[in-house]
């Protein structure tokens, strides 16, 4: 039993809860239940404490209270329900454009078999849309995954390849350190910088692919937007002008603060986007 010197406590302490930043819909939805379970057992508690209970309580209002606080949890609950409703539509989309422009860059890519192309993976990485995608830190921390032994190394190694011109061999060092290291904290770089090298070898239809996988891997990490940058004027390199501009307006829409929305802007401008 409940004492009732904790349910005065409660009734005058009620707020609407508040989460941590860091919890996902479905923690969220976790905490409603339970709160909402708890009222019910207050609510149990308070009617069979009879009138003596409830006049400590507040009188009959306190009634009136639970129910306030009751429909509260029932908006609540349906504010999550929607959100995440939102969130799956937004994931179930993004993966779609993912795969058709996987599809149409197969199809400008030479030597490239369609029938081979692996099914698109939930934009994000992991199964689909749970609870929202957790952002990639920008930057490496303590909680953050440690760098496998030789990771680093193997990185530098490609990214002076490619500093030193040799882009042919930088790209392919890329390659293989994305199929090593698979996932990890320098992942998303590495496809980028594969991008970067295969543009400088001409291979624009390749190095849109790897730009397209270093964001769909990590559509929040720290060369995301610059990743969705390069995608859409790599498409408009290839004639592919509609998925182009929709590409690089998406650059304003996710990431308004960076810098890379100006040169999206140009270039939608250079391209004739409406």
């Amino acid at each position: 039993m409940i004492r009732l010197s904790v349910l005065l406590l409660w009734f005058g302490a009620f707020s609407a809860p508040a989460f941590a930043q860091d919890e996902t819909i479905a923690d969220i939805r976790a905490e409603l239940a339970a709160l909402a379970a708890d009222l019910q057992a207050l609510r149990a508690e308070l009617v069979s404490s009879g009138q003596a209970g409830m006049q400590a309580a507040g009188g009959a209002s306190a009634l009136d209270r639970m129910n306030a606080m009751e429909a509260e949890i029932v908006r609540l609950t349906s504010v999550t329900e929607a959100l995440q409703n939102k969130v799956d539509r937004v994931v179930a989309d993004g993966t779609n454009r993912i795969g058709d422009l996987e599809f149409r860059l197969c199809e400008l890519e030479e030597g490239c078999d369609i029938s081979s192309l692996p099914v698109t993976a939930t934009l994000g990485g992991g199964a689909p849309a749970p609870g929202p995608v957790t952002p990639a830190p920008a930057a490496p921390t303590a909680s953050q995954p440690e760098l496998a032994a030789n990771e680093q190394a193997d990185f530098d190694r490609a990214k002076a390849a490619y500093e030193d011109g040799n882009f042919q061999d930088a790209a392919d060092l890329f390659a293989a350190f994305t199929e090593t290291y698979t996932g990890g904290p320098l992942t998303g770089e590495a496809h980028f910088m594969r991008g970067e090298a295969l543009a400088q070898t001409g291979a624009t239809s390749a190095a849109a692919r790897a730009y397209l996988e270093a964001f769909s891997g990590q559509p929040d990490g720290p060369v995301a937007a610059q990743s969705l940058l390069r995608l859409g004027q790599s498409l408009g390199q290839l004639g592919q002008l509609q998925e182009a501009c929709v590409t690089l307006a998406e650059v304003g829409a996710r990431f308004p603060g960076s810098a890379s929305v100006a040169e999206a802007q140009a270039t939608m401008q250079n391209l004739g986007c409406q």
